[in-house]
């Protein structure tokens, strides 16, 4: 067997292989599609009071809500970014001004906001957040609690440049 013919055969083999992976979906190194912004949710924006103000708890406390704000395309956390938080807890309304607030996110792009316990309404528990200011769009979240006895709740933001 000469060179060409085993070069032209490891070449017809190799391309077969490759042709067999991808239109089965087999492994083949991804691209990086970067991280997608979270897509502001149905409801999310009911009650929201704008310029809601950077407080260090809402109420009484006994409730944690946390999560992270990354950039979108390449996931790098972003610091300082204000994220409203509202609900309907214990001590009050959703649509009650002592029930909102907001906080900034640390030099990782967490955020955390002690507020009292989120009790249903309209036969849900949940609670809403905003990220609203201007260097990346508007998202509003509406997470659901799997329980209203849970004492925590997180919600992510990936955000887009505005």
């Amino acid at each position: 067997m000469t060179h060409k013919t085993a070069s032209r055969r490891r070449f017809i083999a190799t391309s077969g292989a490759l042709g067999a992976t991808l239109s089965l979906g087999l492994s083949v190194p991804a691209r990086a599609q970067g991280l997608a912004p979270t897509t502001t949710m149905r409801g999310g924006a009911n009650n929201y009071l704008p310029g809601a103000p950077i407080v260090d708890r809402i109420g009484g406390g006994g409730f944690m809500m946390s999560g992270t704000v990354r950039r979108a395309g390449d996931g790098m956390p972003l610091a300082g970014q204000r994220i409203q938080i509202w609900a309907h807890t214990t001590e009050g309304h959703e649509r009650d001004p002592e029930s909102h607030g907001a906080t900034l996110t640390d030099a990782d792009g967490v955020f955390r906001l002690e507020m009292p316990q989120i009790v249903p309404a309209f036969g849900q528990a949940h609670a809403h957040l905003a990220y609203d200011s201007a260097e990346f769009q508007t998202v509003f979240l509406r997470p659901l609690m799997d329980s209203p006895s849970q004492t925590s709740l997180t919600a992510d933001f990936v955000l887009q440049p505005a």
